[in-house]
């Protein structure tokens, strides 16, 4: 018996060659052994039979599929990840029958299986460029594309489509239907946010299965019959839940469009940036879709250890503040425009006057652990009053947190807030109007929402305002200096399980807007004398180092999907 085959027995081989051991199994797919476990993960995390397709990922061969989503329950029913395959054959003592040369002689199943939904055996092969398979392939696109309507040049779906990189790669190049094509309802709002092209609907029930499984909102279902098959909504009830865009996302074809997203840019144009949603404190994985400094689309990257493959409608919009035309983009000194130059220097020798005591600081959690570090450190310089403001909102069951800061963890484990967040608001705003603290940094608040007056603010013998939009407190500010979205600049987060991780700038800040890492670091360095590093990673690394939370991490050693720490 080969080294590639397996006899029933997991121990030894009929040759006397060691097996794998009984939680894998050997198979063939296209001639190449591949040792496979028995069981992995389902939809739902819980151990399940290995399948072919997954046999076939773990050699690396690609298997074409429509309804299969390795998140969403099994249905079977696109026919397009049929293949051929063979068994063992068995002798009347269960054994493997072996050929002379001592390999298993092996039965081919005289039918295709569908690869999503069939369990690999010991000593399977797996046979996925045959001439039948080729033709059972073209045979489902050419059945898919009898009433798909011919409008890629105007489809949202065009660059991204499976549809038309399954007709490329295995279908025919002409069409030998001849009768007229069934038309059905196209632009159907079928809730707020999503536009539904029932003519391009393959019927793969992703949608569905995916409202109805993981969200627990069964919204949609299959109406008539045949031909005439489509998606739909019950009688009078929209389709309106907080994760409607996911469908978007995991439809194969260009059915269900983007409201937001729909005839806004072409998805070959856009530059994917790696990100982390900054919306509520679960921390999802995203990229940000732009193009020529302009955002056009959040979409959710996988990352099992938060967000699997999903995220919710709320944060996935939640981007166009970063483009509105009232954007903090001049630094100003008393509210005259200014270099940074300047109001750095400016800063530095008011800073450096000031007595430890008479300092405090309010920082948003919407700040990077970075940024929130560099805070940390002017605190412990001045011995300052610290604080950030707590966020809350309506969460729900899946991701929305009610936690609506990004980086709450980051402001407690840096120590800008050891106790609960706010809780040191009312005492900041005690010493202000004693006249004990005659400094105020802020960044990214604004302290009239909180107490703070205007008149009180106006005491101040010093008001630093670091901030994106205009609010009250930027209207007062004797150095205002311009700050970036998360999606203007590089950093990290922690998310409100502990976990860390990094986010990269897809866009440039307009204006004379900078990071607040980068001020950050320079008035660090000018008002302590302490030596910080240059660049982000270096600063991360050296922030690691001196946060117990943070301590072995590295910003190489985060990676794409990040690492959790203790909280």
């Amino acid at each position: 018996m080969s080294a590639g085959s397996l006899s029933s027995n997991p121990a030894v081989t009929s040759a006397g060659s060691v097996a794998a051991p009984p939680e894998t199994l050997r198979v063939r797919v296209n001639g190449k052994e591949v040792v496979v476990p028995r069981t992995m993960p389902d939809w739902q995390g819980r151990p399940a039979p290995t399948t072919m397709l997954q046999a076939c990922e773990i050699a690396g061969v690609t298997v074409p599929h429509y309804c299969y989503h390795p998140k969403l329950p099994v249905a079977g029913n696109c026919r397009m990840c049929l293949v051929e395959y063979g068994t063992p054959a068995l002798g009347p003592d269960r054994q493997p029958i072996l050929n002379p040369d001592g390999t298993p002689r092996i039965v081919r199943s005289p039918r295709p299986a569908i690869a999503c939904a069939t369990p690999v055996s010991p000593g399977m092969e797996i046979y996925t460029d045959t001439p039948g398979v080729r033709a059972m392939r073209a045979g489902v696109l050419e059945f898919l594309l009898i009433n798909h309507p011919l409008d890629c040049p105007i489809c949202d779906q065009a660059g991204e489509c499976k549809l038309q990189e399954y007709a490329l790669d295995y279908g025919e190049s002409r069409s030998r239907f001849v009768e007229a094509k069934v038309h059905k309802p196209k632009a159907v709002l079928l809730g707020p946010r999503i536009v539904f092209d029932a003519e391009r609907c393959i019927l793969c029930t992703r949608c569905i299965r995916f409202t109805r499984d993981i969200v627990g909102d069964d919204a949609l279902g299959i109406l008539n019959r045949g031909s005439y098959n489509t998606i739909a909504t019950a009688p009078g009830r929209a389709f309106d839940n907080n994760y409607t865009l996911n469908t978007v996302d995991i439809c194969p074809v260009g059915a269900l469009t983007s409201r937001d997203f729909r005839f806004q840019m072409r998805v070959w144009f856009l530059k994917e940036t790696k990100s982390i949603c900054p919306s509520c404190g679960t921390g999802c994985n995203i990229l940000i879709g732009s193009r020529q400094g302009r955002i056009y689309r959040y979409t959710p990257r996988p990352n099992d250890a938060v967000n699997s493959h999903w995220m919710c409608d709320y944060g996935r919009l939640n981007y166009k503040w970063i483009h509105r035309p009232d954007r903090l983009q001049k630094v100003l000194i008393q509210g005259q425009p200014s270099t940074w130059e300047r109001a750095m220097l400016e800063m530095v020798q008011r800073l450096r006057q000031a007595t430890p005591g008479t300092v405090a600081i309010v920082a948003s959690a919407r700040l990077s652990n970075e940024e929130l570090w560099l805070l940390a450190r002017l605190k412990q310089h001045f011995r300052a009053l610290s604080d950030a403001v707590p966020r809350e909102g309506e969460g729900d069951h899946l991701l929305l947190h009610p936690d609506r800061n990004p980086n709450s963890q980051g402001a407690r484990l840096t120590g800008i807030c050891y106790t609960e967040m706010g809780s040191v608001l009312p005492r900041i705003l005690d010493q202000v109007q004693k006249g004990t603290v005659r400094t105020l940094l802020v960044f990214g608040e604004d302290m009239t929402r909180h107490g703070f007056e205007p008149d009180l603010l106006q005491k101040l013998d010093t008001l630093i305002v670091s901030d994106v939009l205009p609010n009250a407190t930027t209207a007062l500010a004797h150095y205002l200096l311009p700050g970036s979205a998360p999606a203007e600049k590089s950093g990290s987060f922690t998310n409100v399980q502990g976990r860390v991780q990094r986010f990269h700038a897809a866009i440039a800040p307009p204006g004379d807007a900078r990071p607040e890492w980068e001020m950050l670091a320079e008035l660090v360095e000018k008002v302590t004398g302490q030596r910080l590093p240059s660049h982000l990673p270096g600063l991360f690394d050296a922030m690691a180092a001196a946060v117990p939370a943070y301590r072995g991490l590295t910003w190489a050693g985060l990676g794409d999907l990040g690492v959790s720490v203790p909280v």
